[in-house]
């Protein structure tokens, strides 16, 4: 039977050369019968660097009885969770060597207190949390270094079916491992029905200890970020699966700009179109998203898309089945605009222009802006400018400086903020101080922090 495993990830790299053919970067100098041998060295020698070992370690809540026993103990404190240290392992990718930037799996760096990043020369250097996506599994990790090096990253929307990929993580900590292997599928979802998925199913060797690390084509470029396989007992069986590459663009962008996903919505429920479903419905082709409900007020609603129509693209790009329309709107921020092509029930297409709405969920790490602000709930303010302090948990570094629920952080050290990211750029010199710019109902006052 199989097994759904999530690993500790590697960067899975493809591409869009034909299969007959290799890069000429890929011949040694030296032959056999008076012909060169192909190899990928050359091109991994580049690219290799900018793929890391992640360690982690932290605490985490355990249940002291399981819940089918509880019944049976009395005792409050047998009942009670207890923490326990946990230690972990996985791989991440280095996409902007001047700001330290890595992009790694959620899973991988989830309830860490301490992250060290291991580089190929042997550097170990500690890494903090920028922030977070659970839905997508994305992470974003900066490091103060020299001498990084980042990887280019492609167009995930141009592979295709048998474009070839490679593999770089560190599974099962044994170190940097490279492996090879081709596009299996693309659009692939169903892993977790509650998460954004739209998935590069790849044959190259995917193991525990991967996750976070890199997909790559023959040019050396980034089309994935690999975070699950298939297999019994966790191996490999070579059915393993990766971000691409243009959705783990737009997820850390939002995160570097607002400190968290902003994700788009379009407001509409439906199914996957299939064989029977398309003969039922009259419909020539058996792909796309049917729409059964629209939500009031929505963006879809707004846009004019109405019940019974059937999306068969995004900006351009065809869709196969509601999971895919999912997985693509899910990693487009809020405010965008979407090309939407419908298929209405009278047979003729339309295209319409459509601007996502924010989802309710968010996920910030307030420590990751600045140590004094942990404890503190953030979020952009609604009007366009400042960001709003939604709560403040007693006790905590940002209870101590002074910050209430209610607060808006207008500005630091007279230097107006627009949103998180601006607030995360002015508070980088953790070492300085600086005054924090208050709007306190009808008042303005400075806070302190260091």
């Amino acid at each position: 039977m199989k097994k759904m495993s999530v690993l500790m990830s590697s960067v899975l790299l493809s591409s869009s050369l034909a299969m007959t053919t290799l890069p000429a970067y890929a011949n040694l100098p030296f032959s056999v019968d008076g012909k060169q041998l192909p190899s990928l060295a050359p091109m991994l020698e580049n690219v290799t660097p900018a793929v890391v070992l992640i360690s982690v370690k932290g605490t985490q809540e355990v249940q002291s009885v399981p819940d089918a026993f509880r019944f049976f103990f009395g005792n409050p404190r047998q009942n009670a969770p207890r923490e326990r240290p946990f230690q972990g392992l996985g791989s991440g990718v280095i996409i902007d060597a001047e700001k330290g930037y890595i992009v790694t799996n959620h899973h991988v760096v989830k309830e860490a207190d301490e992250i060290q990043i291991t580089l190929k020369d042997g550097r170990q250097i500690s890494a903090k949390k920028i922030g977070a996506d659970e839905n997508s599994d994305i992470a974003l990790l900066q490091v103060e270094a020299d001498g990084l090096t980042q990887v280019k990253i492609a167009d995930s929307d141009k592979l295709r079916v048998g474009d070839f990929t490679v593999a770089i993580g560190s599974p099962f900590g044994l170190g940097q491992t490279v492996t090879s292997g081709i596009v299996s599928a693309l659009g692939r979802s169903g892993l977790n029905v509650e998460n954004i998925e739209d998935f590069i199913q790849t044959d190259a060797a995917i193991n525990s200890g991967n996750s976070g690390g890199a997909l790559i084509n023959l040019r050396g470029e980034l089309i994935g970020i690999n975070t699950a396989i298939i297999g019994p007992n966790g191996g490999n069986v070579g059915i393993g699966f990766a971000i691409p590459s243009n959705m783990v663009q737009s997820l850390v962008k939002q995160i570097i700009e607002f400190g968290e996903v902003r994700r788009g919505v379009l407001g509409v429920s439906g199914r996957s179109v299939t064989g029977e479903f398309a003969k039922a419905m009259e419909l020539e082709e058996a792909q796309g998203a049917f729409i059964e409900e629209v939500t009031k007020d929505s963006a879809a609603e707004e846009a004019g898309i109405v019940a019974g129509d059937v999306i068969t693209q995004v900006n351009g790009k065809k869709i196969k089945s509601f999971a895919e329309l999912r997985g693509k709107i899910g990693a487009i921020g809020a405010g965008s605009e979407v090309e939407l092509t419908v298929l209405k029930s009278n047979g003729k297409k339309k295209v319409y222009k459509v601007v996502l709405k924010k989802a309710d969920s968010a996920n910030i790490e307030p420590s990751s802006i600045h140590r004094a602000l942990e404890g503190a709930t953030l979020e952009n303010n609604s009007q366009g400018f400042g960001v709003n302090v939604t709560d403040v948990e007693a006790g905590t570094p940002a209870a101590l400086i002074g910050l209430r629920k209610g607060d808006i952080i207008r500005g630091v050290n007279r230097k107006r903020v627009a949103n998180i990211g601006e607030l995360r750029e002015l508070l980088q010199d953790e070492s300085s101080v600086s005054l924090l710019n208050i709007a306190r109902g009808n008042s303005n006052l400075f806070i302190r922090i260091k």
